[in-house]
C-alpha cells in the first residue's frame, strides 16, 4: 500500500498473511465455484473463492452465492470461459454463466486508490477502480470477516486482515481504523448493522464508536445506494435487530428522522413498529425468501403514517406529505412511494373488511400481506384474506397524534 495513506488508517500491510487448513469441502463450496477456481489456476493464474462464500461456511451457514477474485483480467476470464459475459462500466467484472441461472461473478484484484487518486479533500472514495494484487484486494475490503481467501487446491484459509480471530469470536470488526473506513465509504455502516444483525454477531466497541461518531456522513452517500441497503437491512429476516442498532446508534436519525422520532415517542421493545418488525423477520424466515419492497416500505413506515394520517378527510394527501422528505433524501422509487401512500390511504377499510372495489386492483394481494402480518404483530389470528372479518382491537386502530418527544 502507498506511503500517502493516512497516519490513522493502520490498515494492514502486506507482511505476509496466515493460513488456516480449513478443509470446506467439495459439497459445501459450490462445484460450479469451483471449477472456475481450478481452470484459472491451470492457466497460471491466482484465483480463490472470497468474500461472503467463505466467511458463511467458516460461520457454518449456507451462502447465497460463492464469488471469486483472481489475477486474470476481465478479458483473459472472457477468454478461457466462453460461458460468460463482461459486465459493468466503471469496474468490469465476469459473470460465469451455468445452467439455472446460476451466477459465478469473478472479478480481477483490485486495490485501494492512493490518497493522491483520491478526489476532493475528504476521505470519500470516489474511484475504486484500480487492479492490484491479491492482498491489496484484502486489504481494500470493508470488514475483515469479509476479506478471507479459500485456496481451494491447498484446503486452507489465506487471512491478510486478521479475520479468523474475529470469525473465531463471532464479532464485526473493519479493516483498519473504523472512522477512516466509514469516511472512504459511509454506506460501510450499514453494512456493519447488517452483518452483525443478519449473522447474529456483536460489534466492537471501536466499529459502534465509530458507526456514532460518523453517522452524518451517510448523507454524503449515493442515495440510490442507500435506499438498497435499508431494504436488505428489511429482506433479510433480521429487520428488527437491524433497525433497533439504526436507532440506537442514531443512524436513523439521519436517514429516516420522521420514523426514528415516532420510536422515541413510542415504548421501545414493546412499542408496535419493534413488534411488526419481528413479525416480519418471522414471516421471511418461514417463507425462505423476502417480502416484496411495497410490503417492506410500507410495514416500516406503517404506524407513523397511520398516526400522521389520523382524522385526516384526504389520507394520501396526509401520507404525501410526510413521504415527500423520505423520498427526496432516499431516493425513493416513486413505484413503492405511491403504493405505499395507496395503501396507507385505504388501510382503515381494510381493518374494517371493506376493501371494496380496492380488492379489484393489482395493489390489494400487496396491501393484504401488510394487514395480515400487521395483524400477526398485534397477537391476532391471521387469515389469508385482509377482508373477511372486521379487526376488533384497540391495537389496531389508528393510533391518535402525540407530542413529539425526542430521544437525547
Amino acid at each position: 500500500m502507498s506511503s500517502a495513506e493516512p497516519d490513522s488508517d493502520e490498515r494492514p500491510r502486506p507482511a505476509g498473511p496466515s493460513r488456516h487448513p480449513v478443509d470446506l469441502g467439495d459439497r459445501r463450496l459450490d462445484a460450479d465455484a469451483v471449477k472456475v477456481v481450478r481452470r484459472l489456476v491451470r492457466n497460471g493464474y491466482e484465483a480463490y473463492v472470497v468474500g461472503g462464500g467463505v466467511r458463511d461456511l467458516l460461520l457454518d451457514r449456507s451462502p447465497k452465492d460463492f464469488d471469486i477474485a483472481t489475477s486474470a483480467r476481465p478479458d483473459d476470464v472472457r477468454t478461457l470461459f466462453r460461458n460468460s459475459r463482461i459486465i459493468g462500466r466503471r469496474f468490469r467484472l465476469v459473470h460465469v454463466l451455468f445452467s439455472g441461472g446460476k451466477v459465478i461473478e469473478t472479478a480481477t484484484f483490485r486495490r485501494a486508490p492512493d490518497t493522491s487518486e483520491r478526489e476532493g479533500d475528504d476521505l470519500l472514495i470516489r474511484n475504486d477502480n484500480v487492479f492490484g494484487d491479491a492482498h491489496e484486494d484484502a486489504a481494500r475490503r470493508d470488514f475483515t470477516i469479509n476479506a478471507l481467501f479459500y485456496d481451494v487446491e491447498n484446503k486452507e484459509v489465506i487471512d491478510w486482515v486478521g479475520g479468523m480471530p474475529h470469525i473465531e469470536g463471532r464479532i464485526v470488526h473493519t479493516i483498519g481504523d473504523p472512522v477512516v473506513r466509514f469516511q472512504e465509504d459511509p454506506v460501510r455502516i450499514l453494512r456493519a448493522i447488517k452483518f452483525s444483525a443478519r449473522l447474529d454477531l456483536g460489534i466492537t466497541p471501536e466499529v459502534y464508536d465509530a458507526i456514532v461518531q460518523c453517522r452524518g456522513s451517510l448523507a454524503m452517500a449515493a442515495r440510490p445506494r442507500l435506499f438498497e441497503e435499508l431494504l436488505r437491512l428489511l429482506r433479510e429476516g433480521a429487520a428488527h435487530r437491524s433497525f433497533w442498532l439504526a436507532w440506537e446508534t442514531g443512524v436513523l436519525d439521519v436517514l429516516l428522522p420522521e420514523l426514528s422520532a415516532y420510536l422515541s415517542d413510542a415504548e421501545e421493545e414493546d412499542g408496535v413498529v419493534w413488534r411488526i418488525l419481528r413479525e416480519l423477520d418471522r414471516r421471511t424466515n418461514e417463507r425462505g425468501e423476502p417480502f416484496d419492497d411495497v410490503v417492506l416500505w410500507t410495514l416500516l413506515l406503517l404506524e407513523p403514517l397511520r398516526e400522521i394520517t389520523a382524522g385526516e378527510k384526504d389520507r394520501v394527501e396526509a401520507a404525501y406529505d410526510f413521504l415527500e422528505p423520505v423520498i427526496d433524501r432516499l431516493n425513493v422509487p416513486r413505484r413503492i412511494a405511491d403504493a405505499v401512500r395507496r395503501i396507507v390511504a385505504i388501510y382503515p377499510r381494510l381493518e374494517a373488511g371493506r376493501a371494496g372495489r380496492f380488492s379489484k386492483t393489482p395493489l390489494f394481494a400487496l396491501a393484504a400481506e401488510v394487514h395480515d402480518i400487521h395483524r400477526g404483530a398485534m397477537g391476532h389470528e391471521t387469515r389469508d384474506s385482509a377482508t373477511t372479518e372486521r379487526a376488533d382491537s384497540s391495537l389496531l386502530a389508528p393510533p391518535k397524534r402525540r407530542r413529539r418527544r425526542r430521544r437525547r
